[in-house]
């Protein structure tokens, strides 16, 4: 996954202007880095594919939510999709303004509805019908009205890993057909929403367009007998190429397939994963290397806490030495320190002959990669920096022991 924000000069891996050896050397390893100039490429791209179409893009949050990257992508005119009351708050803590912000999730708490709606949230994409009287209580006893798509589900099965499919009728997202249509033709029921859209998602790393049009199509007959429903949320899913070999379409094949159905339309959507994905390295040290089994185990100081996308989705993502090194390449097992089997970057690998003290970097990772980390094993999580030309600086400290303490030392005291 090198391109041309990580790329080699001189047989050493740089991120744009900065060698990532030397900057390992002052940050420490495992580091999460990231590369505005690809960031910003990434914005441009889905932007000349779905600008014609006059679509509004709304980054999802729960792909990286670094205080700093939202201020980027914000800045880059982007809105905000986000899935928790937590994810608003960090949205409005960057600087986002309420209205740009769409509030989606399957299982949102009153208490979330409740600051939304008191925040001024631009959208709610409602998944239940339980979920939308809530919502009209809700914004009833503030006096105001409620922008709101119903998600649909619309029982289209996308070709992905079962764990990141949600438009198939197994899923728990979204309302079944019948259910929408019902909820439309009751509009009335509801006084304070204004049933303004309707969403869909079916997945990501979605393998080609059809499925994306199919359930467009399915969700446009719905909204047919209505002229006030006419805002299409079609979610995100735009896949990423990890190991370059996949043939995934870019967001230019989704635009142009969906283009024949959008005239009279107000689109919207949500990428997360095509904005960040490429845009990000973690940086891990080797501990040791050792043979078992006919393998060569390369163990390192990166694990399943810092990126767990290998044992959650069996993901495979490129590992690249920092700087050039001898030896024949051949399959390794980069694995880390966690005690659980599972802990394990990459099964095979291609590396030179690797030592410890060598540093590698885990490409592809920008997307639910320091978003899903966590503290198991009593490790703190990585700092993140953010890669702007020549200069690099720390966009989130590295946690210490204290910080995983502080939320227990009172209670534990008494």
């Amino acid at each position: 996954m090198l391109n041309d924000a990580f790329h080699r000069r001189d047989g050493a891996l740089w991120c744009e202007d900065v060698p990532l050896d030397a900057l390992a050397e002052a940050a420490g390893t495992p580091v999460y880095v990231y590369s505005a100039a690809r960031i910003t490429e990434n914005v441009a791209r889905l932007r000349a594919a779905f600008d014609p179409l006059g679509a509004a893009i709304h980054y999802s949050l729960k792909a990286n939510a670094n205080l700093t990257l939202i201020r980027l992508l914000s800045e880059a005119g982007l809105g905000m999709d986000a899935v928790s009351a937590g994810e608003i708050y960090r949205a409005l803590e960057a600087g986002v303004a309420p209205e740009r912000i769409v509030f989606a999730g399957v299982g949102k708490t009153p208490q979330e509805l409740a600051y939304a709606l008191d925040a001024g949230i631009g959208w709610f994409n409602v998944e239940s019908e339980t979920e939308l009287r809530v919502l009209d209580t809700l914004a009833g006893a503030r006096g105001v009205r409620a922008r709101v798509a119903l998600r649909v589900n619309p029982g289209v099965a996308a070709q992905t890993h079962r764990h990141i499919a949600t438009g198939h009728f197994g899923a728990k997202f979204g309302l079944p057909p019948a259910v929408v249509a019902d909820i439309l033709a009751r509009h009335a029921d509801y006084p304070h929403v204004s049933l303004a859209g309707l969403h869909v998602h079916i997945g990501s790393q979605l393998a080609r367009p059809d499925e994306t049009v199919e359930a467009a199509r399915a969700v446009q007959a719905l909204a047919a007998p209505y002229a006030d429903v006419r805002t299409l949320n079609i979610g995100g899913g735009f896949p990423v190429e990890y190991t370059g070999d996949e043939g995934y379409p870019g967001p230019q094949a989704f635009a142009d397939a969906l283009a024949p159905l959008l005239n009279g339309w107000q689109v919207k959507i949500e990428p997360g994963r095509s904005v960040i994905a490429d845009a990000g390295a973690l940086l891990i040290g080797v501990l040791y290397v050792k043979e078992q089994g006919g393998q060569r185990f390369i163990l390192t100081d990166g694990s399943m806490t810092e990126l767990i996308r290998p044992a959650l989705y069996e993901a495979v993502h490129p590992v690249e030495p920092l700087r050039a090194l001898p030896g024949d390449v051949s399959e390794a097992v980069v694995a880390g320190p966690v005690c659980e089997s599972a802990d394990v970057l990459n099964r095979a690998a291609p590396l030179p002959d690797v030592q410890p003290g060598d540093r590698l970097a885990v490409l592809g990772t920008g997307a639910y990669g320091m978003v899903m980390a966590s503290n198991y094993n009593m490790r703190v999580r990585p700092p993140e920096v953010l890669v702007q030309g020549a200069q690099w600086r720390i966009v989130r400290r590295r946690e210490t022991w204290d910080d995983l303490l502080a939320l227990e030392r009172d209670a534990a005291s008494k």
